[in-house]
C-alpha cells in the first residue's frame, strides 16, 4: 500500500512508520516538526519507500501537496505530553478538530482505510477499573488537561461520523502509557522524567504520594496492536496497552534499579486532574486481534536504557 502517516516525526509516528516499511508499504510522513523531530526519520534518508511533508495538517489540502494514492491514512498527529499540549492548547484542539478532518477527507476522497490515534485520556480520572471500551470516562472539560482531552473525545465523534454517514472504513485506538525510545527526554512523562533524573544523579519526581497507579507499554507492542486493528472491521474503539499496573513508586524502583542509580525519591504537589489509576481491559484486543503485549516493564525499561543515555550525553 502507499500510506499517509500524519505525526510521522513524533514518537509513536516515526515507530510506525518505521514498521510499515518494514512490512513492505510506501509511507508519505507529514509532520509541522511542532513536537515532532527530523532525527526520529534522520535513519530514513536515502530510503526510495519513503517521502517526508513539513505540513500542518490543520492548513488545507491543496493541490501543491503532492500525495498521490493514498490507500491508508494513520492519524497521529498531536502534542501528547503534558507540557507540550498546555504550552500548545489552541493547536492541541485545531490538529483534534480541523486537522482530523482533513485527514478523513483525504482518506474519503481516496477510498482509504483510516485510523485515529486516541487515547486513555478519554477515560479521564476513571471511576471504573479497569477501564473497558464501553465506560464512557469522568473527564473535566474545562480542566488543564482538557485540551488534550476534549480534542481526542471530539476527534472520536468526528471518526464515526465519516465512517456512520460517509462510509469511511475506520478504526479507532485508545493508547495507554507508552514509552521506548524516542520518547522525547524532556516531555514530562513519568517513564522519560525518571530515566533522565536517575542518569543525571538527580532526585526522582514523585508527585503526590506515589500509590497512583499506571500500565506501562513497550511501544513495538503497542505497533504490534495498531497495525493488527488496521487490518480489521472494527470500528469502535479498542484499548492498546499493558494491563500491568504499577504504582508510580514500583516504577521509580525498578528505574533505578535498571540504571543502577543511587537517586533519591523527592515529592511534590499532585497536579491538578491527575489520573489516580489507569489500567486497560484488553479483553476486546485479545478476542479481536489476538495481541496482547510481550516486553515487560523491566525488559522494556532495559530496551530504553542505551537511549536515555545517549540524550543524557548531549546535554
Amino acid at each position: 500500500m502507499r500510506v499517509l502517516v500524519a505525526g510521522a516525526a513524533g514518537f509513536l509516528g516515526s515507530h510506525l512508520t518505521d514498521r510499515l516499511l518494514g512490512d513492505g508499504h510506501s509511507v508519505v510522513g507529514a509532520d509541522n516538526l511542532s513536537t515532532g523531530e527530523r532525527e526520529n526519520l534522520a535513519h530514513l534518508a536515502g530510503e526510495p519507500r519513503f517521502t517526508f511533508l513539513e505540513w500542518d495538517i490543520c492548513q488545507p489540502f491543496t493541490a501543491a501537496i503532492d500525495l498521490g494514492r493514498v490507500d491508508y491514512v494513520f492519524n497521529f498527529a498531536s502534542p501528547a505530553s503534558p507540557p507540550e499540549y498546555k504550552r500548545l492548547g489552541i493547536e492541541t484542539l485545531a490538529v483534534g478538530s480541523t486537522g482530523t478532518r482533513n485527514m478523513l477527507e483525504i482518506a474519503a476522497r481516496h477510498n482509504a482505510g483510516f485510523l485515529h490515534a486516541s487515547t486513555s485520556e478519554c477515560y479521564g480520572d476513571p471511576l471504573q477499573h479497569p477501564q473497558t471500551e464501553e465506560y464512557w470516562g469522568n473527564v473535566n472539560p474545562v480542566g488543564p488537561r482538557s485540551v488534550y482531552d476534549e480534542a481526542k473525545r471530539f476527534g472520536e465523534a468526528l471518526v464515526m461520523a465519516y465512517n456512520r454517514s460517509r462510509g469511511v472504513n475506520t478504526h479507532l485506538v485508545r493508547i495507554f502509557n507508552t514509552y521506548g525510545p524516542r520518547l522525547h527526554p524532556d516531555d514530562g512523562r513519568v517513564v522519560s522524567n525518571f530515566m533522565m533524573q536517575a542518569l543525571r544523579g538527580e532526585p526522582l519526581t514523585i508527585y503526590g504520594d506515589g500509590s497512583q497507579t499506571r500500565s506501562f507499554c513497550y511501544v513495538d507492542d503497542l505497533i504490534d496492536g495498531i497495525v493488527l486493528l488496521s487490518r480489521t472491521d472494527e470500528h469502535l474503539p479498542v484499548n492498546i496497552g499493558n494491563p500491568n499496573e504499577f504504582t508510580i513508586l514500583e516504577c521509580a524502583q525498578t528505574v533505578l534499579e535498571v540504571t543502577g542509580s543511587e537517586s533519591e525519591m523527592r515529592y511534590g504537589a499532585l497536579p491538578e486532574d491527575d489520573p489516580i489509576r489507569r489500567q486497560p481491559d484488553i479483553s476486546k484486543a485479545r478476542r479481536l486481534l489476538g495481541w496482547e503485549p510481550k516486553i515487560q516493564l523491566r525488559e522494556g525499561l532495559m530496551r530504553t536504557l542505551d537511549f536515555f543515555r545517549s540524550k543524557v550525553k548531549k546535554r
